[in-house]
């Protein structure tokens, strides 16, 4: 039987996103972080990731200016924080110190991340797209940095990370559920 589908529009829906936290430095050197739910992997070689930002976000200042950024991945403990750091502005306030959380400069990049998040992704901005209400920018990726205990087989662990995804519909904050099996492993079509 045939599911009809019903048309909801042109509405940015694609779901899950990820939950990022970008990392920027501003003009005096001062750490920087916001929510961002637009972005993801966009090159594999060399490895890129994007980040899309209004114009009016004080991070897209910053990263204009600096041309890096980071990418803090948070737990799903950290939802909280990482909610706040969506709604506050750098330009009237410190997240960090009204988090309580760290922030550590990039060795690489001229950007700050955030210590306590498992998993880092450190970027140099190589490519800026005005695409209309965000650009995006295309960061290529010089390191990437994870707590030892959600490291598995040499990589990040998602079920260890517990990363935080966005619903765009139901505007709501959501983490992963178990791991169903490894990718690439079917070789046939699935019997009926």
């Amino acid at each position: 039987m045939i599911q009809l589908k019903q048309s909801l529009g042109a509405k940015t829906w694609s779901v899950p996103s990820p939950v990022w936290v970008v990392g920027t430095n501003d003009k005096e050197g001062k750490p920087n972080f916001m929510t961002a739910a637009w972005g993801g992997i966009c090159c594999s070689r060399p490895p890129c990731i994007y980040v899309s930002l209004r114009e009016a976000t004080y991070s897209y200042g910053n990263i204009v200016e600096r041309q890096a950024y980071t990418v803090s991945i948070p737990g799903e403990e950290y939802w909280r924080e990482t909610d706040y750091m969506g709604i506050a502005s750098g330009r009237d306030t410190d997240k960090m110190k009204d988090t309580d959380l760290t922030a550590i400069q990039s060795e690489l990049v001229d950007a700050p991340y955030v210590d306590e998040f498992p998993l880092i992704l450190e970027c140099k901005v190589i490519e800026t797209v005005k695409i209309g209400l965000h650009t995006q920018f295309i960061g290529e990726i010089l390191d990437v940095k994870a707590d030892e205990d959600v490291i598995t087989g040499g990589a990040p662990d998602t079920q260890k990370i517990r990363p935080l995804l966005f619903g765009s519909g139901d505007r709501g904050y959501h983490t992963v559920g178990v791991k169903l099996a490894d990718a690439f492993t079917q070789r046939k079509p699935p019997t009926i």
